[in-house]
Order: structure tokens, then C-alpha cells, then sequence
């Protein structure tokens, strides 16, 4: 068996000896730019991972994971154009260091890219496979969309909250489980069995990015700390404070989150003091740590030797525990 770092390694090495090589190169260049820009590879490592329980030799599948990659990235494309994001991983965002035309037409042409290279995939499997990765596709769409109607809405719920970033987060990394695992000729409730496992993951690692955005280290977390307080965006954080904040909290929340103008800084101290004193912070590390919980319930229901589920499951384990 292969682990986690060796088959990190091995997906770097071959996004980098394998570069599209599209013409024109300035609608190539943007695409291999963003695929060089790093990034944890947390998806193509989940379906090899995930592979490696039932077989030898994940880099059987390295077009496949390759595809998941190109897809993953071009959803973070076309969120950065929509979110107006002027930077990625430490990095400018396409469409500011070429235009928006340029971002769209890239980020469409990885998408094609995507599905090509998962086409590659074992030809008994292609159907199965295709069906999994469009079914996905359509819901991160879906997801994507309630997002931005949620921050147009102050009366979202937290199970829509939940069911929003089940969709925008949480299939993909499913979905990279499973592949591997019908690629491996698991069986079918194995299969889905992995895919649940994902799918829980994938919730705690969501709500673990939204308590870092208020909680985390800058220099450890990848990016500032605050800008979802900032930009009022809908956060499990913020949803649970209005439903459990007193009168009087509520009032100061909303001020906050209705002020035109105010100084970022101070409106990141004061609405974190008030996370703090409605209990915030605890609430959302419980719930992280309950997702986690379900995760394990899942994998453990996998039919296969606990060393061969091991590496995955301390993969999963080093994922969710960052360092604040």
C-alpha cells in the first residue's frame, strides 16, 4: 500500500510532466497556471486512497484523479471571478492577472478537459463513472447557487445551511471515494459506504474552514482571518448566533452586519466577542467533531481489514486537525 505523501507525490509529479497543451497558449496558459499553483490535492488523494483498500497500483489511476483535479479547480475559477477574489493560494486569480473573458473561457475549457480525462477510466466502468462525476457536477452547481441566494436571505436555517454545503463541498469529496472504489471493484455497499464517509468529512471539513476563518493562525490557515465576518457572508458561525443570540446580542449582530461603513478590523473583534460570549465557538467545535464521529461509523462499515482502511482514515484524521 501507498501512503497519503506517496500518492501526493505521485498526483504533483504528474499534473506537472503531463501539461494540456492547448492551443491558444493564452487560453492553455491560464489553466496550467492554476493547476501549478499547489493546493492540497485533497480529492485525487481520497480516490486513490480509497482505491488502495481493494488494490495495488493507485496510479492506475492518475487520469481519473488528474480529471477530478482539473474540475476541482475550475469550480474555485469561476467562484474567485464571482466572488471578485483578487487572490489564490497567495497567487493573483485569473481573471485578475488576464481579464474575465479570459477566466471564463479557461475555466469552461477545464471543465471539458475534466471530463476527457475521466473518460480514460476502465472502459466496463465509464458509464458508472460518468453518470457518479455529472450527478456531482450538477449538484455543486446546485450548491454553488443556494450560496449566493443565502447571502441575499437573513432567514436561512442551519439545516439549509448544512444541505448548502453538503452539495458545494461535501459530494466532491464522496464522490472521490467512490470512484475509487468502483474503479476497484468494490462492492456496491462498499461503495456507498465510502461515499457517506465522504460526505461527513466533507461537513466537518467545511464547518472546521468557517471556524478558522474567525479562530485559525493566518500563517497556518492559508489566508486572513475574519473576511466571512467581513463580508457578512452566511456561516454556520454567524446563522447560530442570530438564532441564540440574547435581544441585545442580536441588535449588536445586526448592526454589524447592516453598517455601510465601518473598520474591518473592529467589526472582526466585535462580532468574534460576541461568538464568544453566545458560545459560538464551542457549539461549532462540537458539531465538527460530531461529523467526524459519523465519518468513522461509515468507514469503519467498509468489508475490509482495518490496516487497509488505516492510511485513510489518518489521511482524513491530518485533513480536519489543523493547527489553528
Amino acid at each position: 500500500m501507498l501512503t497519503a505523501d506517496e500518492i501526493l507525490r505521485l498526483v504533483n509529479d504528474h499534473l506537472a510532466a503531463r501539461p494540456y497543451n492547448r492551443q491558444p497558449a493564452t487560453l492553455d496558459e491560464p489553466i496550467q497556471y492554476v493547476l501549478s499553483m499547489g493546493g492540497k490535492r485533497i480529492r485525487p488523494t481520497l480516490m486513490m486512497l480509497a482505491y488502495n483498500i481493494f488494490k495495488e497500483q493507485p496510479a492506475d489511476l492518475l487520469g481519473p484523479a488528474r480529471a477530478l483535479e482539473t474540475y476541482h479547480n475550475y469550480t474555485l475559477l469561476h467562484d474567485d471571478l464571482m466572488d471578485h477574489a483578487p487572490m489564490r493560494r497567495g497567487h493573483q486569480t485569473v481573471h485578475e492577472r488576464w481579464n474575465e473573458n479570459t477566466a471564463v473561457l479557461s475555466g469552461d475549457t477545464m471543465l471539458v478537459l475534466a471530463y476527457q480525462r475521466m473518460a480514460s477510466c476502465r472502459q466496463d466502468k465509464l458509464k458508472e463513472v460518468l453518470d457518479l462525476f455529472t450527478e456531482t457536477a450538477l449538484e455543486i452547481g446546485e450548491g454553488q447557487q443556494y450560496d449566493m441566494e443565502f447571502e441575499k436571505r437573513m432567514d436561512v436555517s442551519e439545516d439549509e445551511y448544512i444541505e448548502m454545503i453538503r452539495l458545494k463541498t461535501s459530494v466532491l469529496l464522496a464522490c472521490a471515494l467512490k470512484m475509487g472504489a468502483l474503479l476497484a471493484d468494490a462492492s456496491a455497499e462498499d461503495a456507498e459506504n465510502l461515499y457517506k464517509f465522504g460526505e461527513q468529512i466533507g461537513l466537518a471539513f467545511q464547518l472546521q474552514d468557517d471556524f478558522l476563518d474567525v479562530y485559525g493562525d493566518t500563517k497556518v490557515f492559508g489566508k486572513a482571518i475574519g473576511g466571512d465576518i467581513v463580508s457578512n457572508k452566511k456561516t454556520y458561525m454567524l446563522i447560530n448566533a442570530f438564532n441564540l443570540a440574547t435581544d441585545e446580542q442580536r441588535e449588536e449582530l445586526t448592526k454589524w452586519t447592516t453598517a455601510k461603513e465601518f473598520d474591518a478590523k473592529e467589526k472582526i473583534a466585535a462580532v468574534t466577542a460576541l461568538y464568544n460570549k453566545i458560545g459560538i465557538d464551542k457549539l461549532a467545535q462540537k458539531k465538527i467533531e460530531y461529523y467526524f464521529e459519523q465519518s468513522r461509523k461509515y468507514l469503519d462499515a467498509v468489508n475490509a481489514p482495518a490496516e487497509r482502511k488505516a492510511e485513510l482514515f489518518a489521511y482524513a484524521d491530518k485533513i480536519m486537525h489543523r493547527v489553528k
